[in-house]
């Protein structure tokens, strides 16, 4: 039987941001927020949380003198597995060209001539500027490989940080490639050789682009990744209306992302489901494109997520703090519904009740801000206030 490691009393917190309405000793409000606060982590486990004056002993003390703490982000979409830069490509749409998912071969070329080794680098240092800035749950897609061998290498290595990797052989349809014969070759031995490496699988769902894939071709993806065990998670409504939502809701998807072009019948589908609408702000401050109405979302109490589908074409950028501040200036949301979006709401994404939350028995996943309150991620946008804590 393995000793338990130190406990550590985490003390000093002007203002916890939980998550957990019973522990909120004010309104009851979602975040569950609790001042003069203590956290007794164990074992990467949170033990207790509550006010500081009833905390119990511990073996170690770390005192944060008044800073602010909530739990650390949950990135649920991002794309961090590749090599290559498309900056020219960024200059280019802030001069007016328009984004069709076209770019994405050009990263899957920069990625197959890139070695395990220097993918591997280019992996580590994106997950430390997330961990620099707060998130410490990250999921991983691929869809930079578009062939067998190249996919199985992109999971193979996102799973040596995550457990949230998502097969997305369906990202595009590779140039010169018959579209029926790689649709065959996604939903057979692509998707089973990508099985051992993979908890997702994904499609961008996007008939307004030459590229991508209807809605027969999606569910087609969707149903052969769900009868191999694979949750599910759709790219949908980015460019244009389209089926995506809709799909996604009547399959049981976890998630589906994006969300730009949401019409009537899409959002009473989100209303009538449980598929979390994930909504990534970075890609349309990126390709100067409308942001989603997160406002329309919230108030038909569908369940909204934040996420920075980090990647090398449409958003450049690892800052969930950046996301939460886009989503409170140009999205509608509160200050208190991004936070949250950003944490339980990415957590709901990713079906985990274990992150995104400070309570006994979640993970000791904390992130703490150069500030007294969470409403400074939004107040404060483009200074580095926020990091994850670092514990024994």
């Amino acid at each position: 039987m393995t000793a338990a490691g130190p406990s550590t009393l985490v003390i000093g917190i002007r203002e916890l941001v939980t998550n957990d309405p019973t522990l909120d000793a004010g309104d009851g409000g979602p975040l569950g927020l609790v001042t003069d606060a203590a956290v007794v982590v164990q074992d990467g486990v949170v033990a207790w949380v509550g006010a500081s004056a009833e905390a119990p002993a511990a073996d170690l003390a770390r005192d944060l003198a008044g800073r602010a703490v909530l739990p650390g982000f949950v990135d649920s979409h991002t794309h961090l597995v590749f090599a290559g830069d498309r900056s020219a490509e960024f200059a280019a749409r802030m001069a007016g060209a328009p984004y069709d998912g076209g770019g994405i071969a050009t990263t899957v070329a920069a990625t197959g001539a890139a070695s395990d080794g220097q993918l591997r680098r280019l992996l580590a240092v994106r997950m430390a500027e997330m961990r620099a800035q707060g998130t410490t749950t990250v999921e991983i897609k691929s869809g930079y490989g578009l062939d067998v061998e190249q996919e199985v290498r992109a999971l193979r290595l996102a799973r040596e940080v995550t457990d949230e990797t998502t097969f997305l052989g369906a990202h595009v349809v590779p140039p010169g490639v018959e579209r029926s014969a790689y649709l065959g070759l996604v939903t057979g031995d692509m998707l089973t050789a990508c099985l051992p490496y993979a908890r997702w699988v994904d499609v961008f769902c996007e008939p307004a682009s030459p590229h991508a894939f209807d809605a027969a071709e999606s569910r087609r993806v969707l149903e052969a990744g769900l009868a191999a065990g694979l949750g599910l998670r759709v790219h949908g409504n980015q460019l244009a209306p389209g089926p995506a939502v809709r799909l996604a809701v009547e399959l049981g998807a976890a998630s589906v992302d994006h969300c730009t072009h949401i019409g009537a019948e899409d959002l009473d589908a989100l209303v009538s489901g449980d598929t979390v609408a994930t909504l990534l702000p970075g890609v349309e401050f990126s390709t100067r494109s409308p942001y989603p109405d997160a406002r329309r979302l919230l108030d038909a109490r569908v369940k909204v997520a934040l996420a920075t589908d980090c990647n090398p074409g449409t958003c450049s950028s690892t800052s969930m703090p950046f996301v939460i501040a886009l989503a409170v200036r140009e999205m509608g949301m509160t200050p208190d519904e991004a936070v949250w979006a950003a944490t339980a709401g990415g957590a709901q994404a990713l079906c985990r009740d274990d992150v995104g939350v400070l309570r006994a028995g979640a993970r000791g996943d904390l992130a703490v801000l150069d500030a007294p309150s969470h409403q400074h991620l939004a107040y404060r946008p483009g200074v580095p206030i926020a990091a994850a804590l670092d514990l024994p």
